[in-house]
């Protein structure tokens, strides 16, 4: 599988999930857990490149469907512009979130999964599993927020 979908194999680790950062009072990975946040950061991977190719074959579709407008009126050049404009926003984030999943399947690898990217320090066990491609500690993100 993982010559034809681009993905590491499932078993490689690079690092004991012991060893990966945790807060203060949490327990440490386990290799169960660990599994289970690499086959959810990889089930994200090929479900937004999924999503990308289908949304990328719509763009293609609307701009050749869009032509020359002619004959169009208004509201019809208005309303296709718009799709285009929806499924161009949507490819975007799609391919974020793509860039972002495949870059914490990296750290996991790495062992700097759980680690803020800003302070290092750990960002919690619990965070990663509820959010797994958090790069921030709640702190450092809530400062980020703010100066957005």
């Amino acid at each position: 599988m993982a010559a034809t979908s681009g993905l590491p194999k499932a078993g490689a680790t690079a690092v004991a999930p012991g060893e990966l950062a945790v807060r203060p009072g949490e327990d440490p990975w386990t290799p169960a857990e660990v599994a289970e946040a690499r086959a959810e950061l990889m089930s994200e991977i090929l479900r937004l490149r999924e999503e990308l190719h289908h949304s990328e074959e719509a763009i293609t579709g609307l701009m050749r469907d869009s032509g020359d407008g002619a004959g169009d009126d208004q509201a019809d050049t208005g309303t296709k512009n718009i799709t285009r404009e929806h499924e161009l926003a949507l490819a975007s984030n799609a391919r974020e979130m793509l860039e972002q999943t495949e870059r914490a399947l990296e750290r996991l690898d790495a062992g700097t999964y759980g680690v803020c990217e800003n302070c290092g320090n750990p960002i919690g066990k619990a965070r990663m599993q509820a959010f797994p491609r958090a790069t921030l500690c709640v702190e450092c993100k809530q400062k980020q927020e703010r100066r957005h």
